[in-house]
């Protein structure tokens, strides 16, 4: 399902489901020792899902650690992203070549609790919604919203290591052709990173989205 979001020099891995008892892969065991074991599974699959993309590199099974912000450490060269809620866990790859930043992120499709959609929309977007609402009420946009800003940050803050706020990230979402544009506010550094382009997908209850930064 992820793939179908992101071009092929990017290599994607998904599951829809743990396996039972499958244990942490090496050095990763003190990453999740004190989680429930719920979490423990999301985590091991989730973590599986990223060597099986980053085999179809040419990488070797390795531990996933994280970096400050809990962000995948990935090799050398390569740009990532993990996402994992309720029934889906998903990574995708690239060498930086191909993609200087990827960021992923799958959510229940269903609509955000009272108050979130306010507490992360930017100017203009309420209005947004609300015709998208009008247009189409089978889509719960707020997800939708929340989850394009997630990709959004996941492909951004490894490239400028600051933090990016919901407020800080305005989205434009075109239904007609699945993708939404961030016109990002906050000070990047980088003028290249003020645009970041996106596709999304809603299907099986979820919704999926996808940003890729171009290779430079």
């Amino acid at each position: 399902m992820i793939e179908l979001l992101l071009p092929e020099p990017v290599a994607c891995a998904e599951a829809f489901a743990d396996v039972a008892g499958e244990p942490c892969f090496p050095g990763e065991e003190r990453l999740v020792d004190r989680a429930v074991p719920a979490r423990r599974q999301e985590f091991v699959t989730a973590r599986r899902c990223a060597r099986e993309a980053l085999a179809r590199l040419g990488f070797p099974p390795a531990p996933i650690l994280p970096g400050p912000r809990r962000e995948p450490r990935w090799p050398a060269g390569v740009a990532g992203s993990i996402t994992h809620c309720r029934g889906y866990r998903a990574a995708a790859v690239a060498r930086v070549a191909h993609a200087a930043g990827v960021g992923i992120d799958a959510e229940p499709h269903g609509p955000l609790p009272e108050g979130v959609a306010a507490s992360i929309s930017a100017a203009g977007e309420p209005e947004m919604l609300r015709g998208l609402r009008r247009a189409d009420a089978s889509t719960h946009w707020d997800r939708l919203l929340f989850s394009a800003k997630e990709s959004i940050y996941k492909a951004w803050f490894p490239l400028t290591r600051r933090e990016l706020e919901f407020e800080d990230a305005r989205l434009t979402i075109d239904p007609a052709t699945r993708t939404f544009v961030g016109h990002v506010t906050a000070d990047g550094g980088d003028p290249g990173l003020k645009t970041l382009h996106g596709r999304y997908l809603v299907t099986g209850g979820l919704v999926v989205t996808a940003v890729l930064v171009p290779g430079r």
